[in-house]
């Protein structure tokens, strides 16, 4: 059986441009002489469509596209995903389901069994669990159809009481078909072989399993689908970030008449779940999802052009380089705000690295406007001595500027923040922690280090310098990161031990670090979640990001 996986881009809500892609490659994998075509889950709405699918108007629509696509299914088979309506009512009113499609009918509905709460996830709020599992006979052969989680559970995730496959078994299947619509994260490429392979091994039956690629406002997928044969070999693997679709093509022994690209032996036997940071791990892989992530939302949203403040240090560099690359240089306007504290090397550095990108920048000095505001609010400071009040008034002056630029011109501003200032709140509300998408919230100080040398791998773009100094907001004279925060090869660690792998605080304090630097970052990070709780959308690109996948409450006691 030669099957198609068809791994595409998808815009929430966008009917009419998702299913002309999937009627296009349901066409192209037909001139192929493919005998089916697989594609991601939610392939029809876009996913996660969240509380939209709770218009009816919006499932209406999803089945107006299953009806298009059905008329293009008359010799292929297609396997397309979809909310679909539960006629039961019994409980939610909605399946998250795959459609099976052929001679121009649905032969199958199939619904997800295991639906993911966690994280970035929340199904349960909107679907009913499957509650029956038959293969699809399809051609002489029968087809075990999952939908993404359904993969995740091989009888031992505490999550879940059922294993969908382990209900099918009985039926004898010859494939497993997976929809999925799978994050990604800098550890999930490992993760994701793994649990295929387990799976293979499991069934001995090969597997084709289609994710989708594109980025919705903070989650990016990489695509990355994957096609196994009987003995967990791995024999196709799309690109990742990447449009792609390939035929492969099953014999009845249960061999990929392919290559093999990986045997069974050099496949990751469990998920890569480092127990400390280590910057560097799949930088490339952070970089491109960063870039897809820039690029989809501008996109998607239909905005053509960025500003962002270039100060000269690294995080600003690092997030306008990803900007040049994902919306082209032309796009991207740099504004350099020299306070009265900036120093001439940081001026230098800032303008250097727009001459290197060759993007249009300009210089606005922010002294007048700074002593404007010091001067309305003496009558009410009087003699006080300098503080952070001063301090801030400087960052809120620059997010003032940028943001009238971003309305007189129709720009969108990129925050260049990263995740070790959001995790202490070493950021001004209304300043520097303005935009309407922060490209970095999710990079911890060591991996932008880790990029800018991604970046300058085959020849300099960030500035030497930028990467060499000494990190500072250059709010107040000789001002340095480290006047506040501790050393971020310190720092990075604590975060990572707390936000990632949800470490207690006594737990932390084993593994070396001081105790009272512990306590101290710890209660940095959550009496500052006000803050974040106001901040934009951040790209996705760790296993536990700040916003849609980490809750927590505001107004608490704990570890304040």
């Amino acid at each position: 059986m030669k099957i198609c996986i068809a791994q595409q881009n998808y815009h929430i809500g966008n009917f009419e441009q998702n299913t002309l892609k999937i009627i296009g490659a349901i066409e192209e994998a037909k001139k192929q002489g493919a005998d089916l075509i697989l594609f991601s889950e939610m392939s029809v709405c876009g996913y996660p469509a969240r509380d939209f699918v709770e218009f009816d108007d919006f499932i209406a629509k999803c089945y107006e596209s299953i009806e298009q696509i059905k008329a293009a299914a008359d010799t292929i088979g297609v396997l397309i995903g979809s909310p679909a309506r539960n006629p039961n009512k019994k409980g939610k009113d909605l399946f998250n389901a795959a459609f099976f499609l052929y001679e121009q009918k649905v032969i199958a509905e199939i619904h997800k069994t295991l639906l993911p709460t966690y994280d970035v996830f929340d199904e349960n709020r909107y679907f009913e669990p499957a509650d029956d599992w038959k293969v699809v006979p399809f051609k002489g052969k029968k087809l075990a159809v999952t939908i993404c989680e359904d993969i995740w559970n091989l009888g031992n995730n505490p999550l879940y009481r059922i294993c969908p496959m382990d209900k099918m078994m009985d039926q004898k299947p010859d494939i497993l078909l997976n929809l999925s619509a799978s994050p990604f994260d800098y550890t999930h490429d490992e993760d994701r072989k793994a649990t295929i392979k387990s799976n293979v091994l499991k069934y001995k039956i090969p597997l084709f399993y289609c994710n989708a690629i594109g980025s919705q406002t903070e989650i990016v997928f990489d695509g990355s689908s994957l096609v196994f044969d009987k003995d967990a070999n791995l024999c196709g693997a799309l690109p990742m970030f990447e449009s792609a679709m390939a035929i492969f093509d099953c014999s009845d022994d249960g061999s990929i008449l392919a290559p093999i690209l990986e045997p069974a032996a050099r496949v990751p036997n469990k998920e890569l779940n480092p127990l400390t940071l280590i910057p560097e791990l799949n930088i490339d892989q952070v970089y491109k999802a960063l870039v897809l992530g820039v690029k989809d939302y501008f996109n998607k949203m239909g905005f053509k052009k960025a500003i962002l403040g270039s100060s000269g240090g690294i995080d600003s560099a690092i997030t306008l380089a990803i900007a040049c690359e994902a919306l082209g240089k032309e796009n991207v306007h740099a504004i350099l705000m020299p306070s009265p504290y900036s120093t001439d090397h940081s001026i230098n550095d800032a303008v250097q690295l727009s001459k290197n990108l060759n993007n249009p920048y300009d210089i606005i000095p922010i002294k007048e406007v700074y002593e404007s505001f010091l001067s309305t609010l003496k009558p009410l400071f009087k003699d006080l001595p300098f503080s952070l009040a001063e301090e801030n008034i400087q960052s809120r002056s620059r997010g003032n500027l940028l943001m009238a630029l971003a309305n007189k011109f129709g720009y969108v501003l990129l925050n260049t923040s990263n995740k070790s200032e959001l995790a202490t709140g070493y950021g001004t509300l209304y300043g520097d922690m303005a935009g309407g998408l922060g490209v970095l919230g999710d990079c911890y100080k060591l991996q932008v280090y880790a990029l800018a040398n991604y970046i300058n791998r085959n020849t300099e773009i960030i500035p030497r310098n930028i990467i060499t100094k000494a990190p500072s907001a250059e709010l107040r004279p000789d001002q340095k990161d480290s006047d506040s925060l501790p050393a971020y090869e310190v720092l990075d660690q604590i975060l990572f031990q707390y936000i990632e792998k949800r470490a207690n605080p006594s737990t932390i304090k084993t593994l070396g670090f001081d105790s009272a630097l512990v306590d101290k970052t710890l209660k940095m990070v959550n009496t500052n979640e006000y803050k974040r709780n106001q901040f934009c959308p951040i790209i996705r690109i760790s296993p536990k990001a700040f916003g849609v996948g980490r809750r927590v409450p505001i107004v608490a006691k704990y570890l304040n």
